[in-house]
């Protein structure tokens, strides 16, 4: 799921909540939403509707398949972002991965994919300092 926390906990702050009143309006322990919050759990689907009909964003927003808290993807793009792995080859060919018009290879998949890890790892490194 990735960093559902750092939605969760932004979205509480824009809204002026602390922790303890935003966990009795969706009906969790604080201590839930602290974990959720800090990346250490991650809400069951239950909660997660919950969370997304407080504040009104669609759950994609939460689970970061969008950056639009509006945007819902529909099925067949949900199902692509949730199995995706870029460097396996059937992926490659069914959907057809270009930059700049040109097919990308097994090869240059997998070194975009390391090189988009090591920058999320250098992200997180730097929010967390």
């Amino acid at each position: 799921m990735g960093q559902i926390g750092n939605r969760i906990a932004y979205l509480r702050e824009q809204h002026s909540l602390t922790q303890e009143e935003l966990s009795l309006k969706l009906d969790i322990s604080r201590a839930s939403l602290s974990h959720y919050e800090k990346n250490r759990r991650e809400p069951d689907y239950e909660t997660l509707v919950k969370i997304a009909n407080y504040f009104n964003v669609s759950i994609d927003y939460l689970l970061s398949r969008t950056n639009d808290p509006h945007v819902t993807l529909d099925q067949e793009v949900r199902v692509f972002v949730d199995s995706l792995e870029l460097s396996n080859e059937e992926i490659l060919d069914k959907f057809s991965l270009m930059v700049d018009g040109t097919k990308l290879s097994e090869d240059e998949a997998k070194r975009f994919i390391a090189f988009i890890r090591a920058e999320r790892m250098m992200r997180t490194e730097s929010e967390r300092a």
